[in-house]
């Protein structure tokens, strides 16, 4: 019996292609992404870059369509704050122009409502007496959701939690 991962399959430019095809239709990939796993299934150089531009030819890869889906999947499941978002893309190495686009893509009441109802639903489980204590405990949770202290502390004053 063999132990740990298998080692990678070196795949003929075809057949990488047809798999990194499936790969990317099962779900929006970034480049980034795509070439770890070309690499991986043993592409290198020509071979790997060729596949690539086939990809994003045919539209199967679409770095901006992935930092839009990304965005508003973090942000609709997840309840992450834009500063978490843009973490999460920047280490899928997305370009800092199209990580902007799919941030601005995200509705700001919703996004206030999401931070409002985040901060209420904190704000009932915390045992916390003290005031000041209780505010701190709240805005560190929500710093740690990824969202902005200016619109930590609007929301808290708006939902009388100060």
């Amino acid at each position: 019996m063999k132990s740990g991962k298998q080692a990678a399959a070196i795949l003929d430019k075809k057949q990488a292609l047809a798999k990194a095809e499936s790969f990317c239709v099962y779900q929006e990939r970034s480049q980034k992404e795509v070439r770890y796993k070309l690499v991986e299934w043993g592409m290198r150089g020509d071979e790997l870059e060729e596949i690539l531009s086939e990809l994003i030819m045919n539209n199967f890869l679409n770095e901006e369509r992935f930092a839009k889906a990304y965005a508003s999947g973090k942000f609709n499941i997840k309840k992450w704050g834009r500063i978490k978002i843009k973490q999460g893309l920047k280490l899928k190495g997305v370009p800092e122009r199209i990580l902007q686009k799919a941030l601005y893509s995200l509705d700001d009441d919703d996004y206030m409502q999401t931070l409002r109802n985040l901060a209420l639903k904190k704000a009932n489980a915390l045992n916390e007496t003290n005031p000041l204590k209780r505010k701190m405990k709240l805005m560190t949770y929500l710093q740690g959701r990824g969202f902005e202290n200016d619109l930590i502390l609007l929301a808290l004053k708006d939902s009388n939690l100060n």
